[in-house]
């Protein structure tokens, strides 16, 4: 053998995934396996991917791949496992859109927004990353040339990631509306101030906010606010006048979102408004560090009506 070395191709880079003597990493024989689809329909694809993720694991659990040739087949796969992570997508198989088509069919037709898909495609010209990505709901777009051993490992590794994190969310958003659709069951076991203090708590860690957050009553067209529940550093406010415990600014928002009768917010606060009868509404605050996402607010909205739910159950909010 030849002592003098050639120079490496980009198949060669993702067939050495790791280095000579390094040793692998140990994988729990019992944990439950990551699954990624590969979608392409070239055999040697397949072939180098099963070999470069072989020994790859995220959060201690190994990888299982699933192999489809066409976006049909893709799209058959998808519908019989609702628990895949991560797809990579070939776009030109049986059409010259094909992963394309599939991609948009795992969306709007099975309606998985979990999975993380990232586009590999060959010929680049056929689907150019700016227009892909503007108008595919897709996570990542990557030329083949381009996904060396090393790449491909971060880009499988940061995507199960954020799918895994994605899943964990949702656990918590899930937690947190069955809890005030049990509410009333739960309202029954302990004072009323508690229990929605506790739920406040609830809210503001899932939100990752500053913890503190008040529920309002308002009489009369906001000209009586007390409040009703409080958390965080205005904990021990319940039962005391609004005026007393938020400032001027604050409490002209109080007043601002009751008079609109409707939810709002701004930079560093979040006001979320529900009726309960024709006298009486409420009105939950948060002050921000930093505006909530447009996913955190939708969140926030759909708590305040779960509340007003809970809360128009009982003859009046004491």
């Amino acid at each position: 053998m030849s002592e003098q070395s050639s120079p490496s191709s980009p198949e060669d880079d993702l067939l050495s995934f790791a280095e000579e003597g390094e040793a692998a990493p140990e994988i729990d024989a019992d944990a439950q396996p990551w699954k990624l689809l590969v979608v392409d329909d070239e055999q040697e694809v397949h072939n180098v991917t099963d070999l470069a993720l072989a020994d790859v694991q995220v959060a201690g659990r190994p990888l299982t791949l699933l192999h489809a040739s066409s976006g049909a087949q893709a799209r058959e796969i998808m519908a019989e496992h609702d628990d895949i992570a991560m797809i990579l997508m070939d776009v030109v198989m049986e059409t010259e859109h094909a992963g394309l088509d599939a991609v948009r069919h795992i969306r709007e037709q099975l309606g998985n927004r979990f999975v993380r898909i990232v586009l590999r495609t060959g010929q680049p010209g056929q689907a150019p990353e700016r227009e892909v990505i503007t108008r595919y709901d897709i996570n990542d777009y990557k030329e083949k040339t381009e996904l060396t051993a090393n790449k491909l490992f971060t880009c499988v590794y940061t995507g199960i990631s954020a799918y895994r994190d994605l899943l964990a969310l949702e656990a918590t958003r899930q937690g947190l509306e069955q809890i005030l659709e049990a509410a009333a069951s739960l309202f029954e076991l302990q004072p009323q101030r508690s229990f929605f203090k506790g739920v406040l708590q609830q809210l503001t860690g899932f939100l990752n906010v500053s913890g503190s957050a008040v529920l309002l009553r308002l009489e009369h067209l906001g000209n009586n606010v007390t409040v009703a529940a409080a958390t965080g550093w205005l904990s021990g406010a319940a039962g005391r006048r609004a005026a007393d415990v938020l400032s001027p600014v604050a409490l002209g928002r109080v007043r601002d979102c009751a008079a609109a009768g409707e939810s709002g917010g701004g930079s560093d606060y979040y006001a979320g408004y529900f009726s309960l009868d024709e006298s009486q509404a409420c009105v939950l605050y948060m002050p921000l560090e930093a505006p909530l996402s447009v996913a955190q607010s939708g969140l926030a909205d759909r708590f305040c009506r779960h509340l007003a739910v809970v809360l128009n159950s009982f003859e009046q909010l004491r």
